[in-house]
């Protein structure tokens, strides 16, 4: 048989996937699953481009590595204004559903605790949310174990000539990142003389600020729906979300422009 655009992308077994649970069905689940549907999938780009941007940093290819950064602050985005569509759902038409996810929560994306661990903000905590021996589980384990963006980074400052401390090379990368002094005078010498390596660091920063503004909309999305009410799956809701607001990945980045 032929290759068709249908049997390429697999259209018949995507379309299939979106299945509300609700009486009715409820209207406004089917949105609320393909909207959810389409986050996993970007966020499954997300991991399949930063995994290729570490690889470029250990090859020195800047040029390359930038591209691809820009595409995934596109992605991001994207997935950021996918919560204007989100937010016309009203209280009452998520309500309409809500009681049907039952256990069910965003707080369970693995894959979104994945983009948080290759991005250097890594919590053994997160590992118990998942059952032992899972396929999920054993996802953000490996992810735990190897090394963040950041790390990619430090090495390819290293490898360019600039004296990132050793401590930091070789630094325990089940942790999450900690701020150095030291590491700031080298960033700031790498702005001062490096424009390739700056522009770098500057969508390092870019990227930082994307996921901090994915936080926030996420965030008012969640308080304009369901207001103080806790989440579904027992979370916190809002108030377990607003906790994660103002946390940077990269916070020498941050603490650097101060001082150039």
């Amino acid at each position: 048989m032929a290759l068709t655009y249908s049997s390429y992308l697999k259209i018949d077994e995507l379309l299939s996937l979106q299945r509300p649970v609700s009486d009715g069905p409820e209207h406004d689940e089917t949105l609320f699953i393909v909207i959810h549907q389409v986050y996993e999938l970007w966020f499954k780009q997300i991991l399949h481009e930063i995994g290729y941007v570490k690889g470029l940093l250990e090859a020195g290819d800047v040029p390359r590595a930038l591209h691809t950064m820009k595409r995934i602050l596109t992605i991001l985005k994207v997935v950021v204004a996918q919560i204007d569509i989100l937010e016309t759902m009203t209280p009452l038409e998520f309500l309409s559903f809500r009681e049907r996810l039952e256990s069910g929560s965003g707080f369970q994306s693995y894959q979104f605790r994945e983009v948080e661990f290759v991005l250097g903000m890594k919590h053994a905590g997160a590992l118990a949310r998942y059952p032992e021996g899972s396929e999920h589980r054993a996802r953000l384990e490996r992810r735990m174990a190897e090394p963040t963006l950041w790390d990619a980074f430090l090495l390819f400052l290293s490898r360019r000539g600039y004296a990132v401390p050793p401590s930091l090379l070789q630094r325990d990368v089940t942790q999450a990142i900690e701020p150095s002094e030291e590491l700031r005078r080298v960033l700031v010498e790498v702005y001062r003389k490096d424009s390739m390596a700056g522009v770098l660091c500057e969508r390092l920063v870019d990227l930082d600020e994307g996921l901090q503004e994915w936080r926030y909309r996420h965030v008012k999305m969640v308080q304009r729906t369901i207001g103080t009410k806790r989440g579904t799956g027992g979370s916190e809701g809002a108030a377990y979300l607003m906790t994660t607001l103002n946390k940077p990945l990269f916070p020498d980045l941050w603490a650097i422009r101060a001082e150039l």
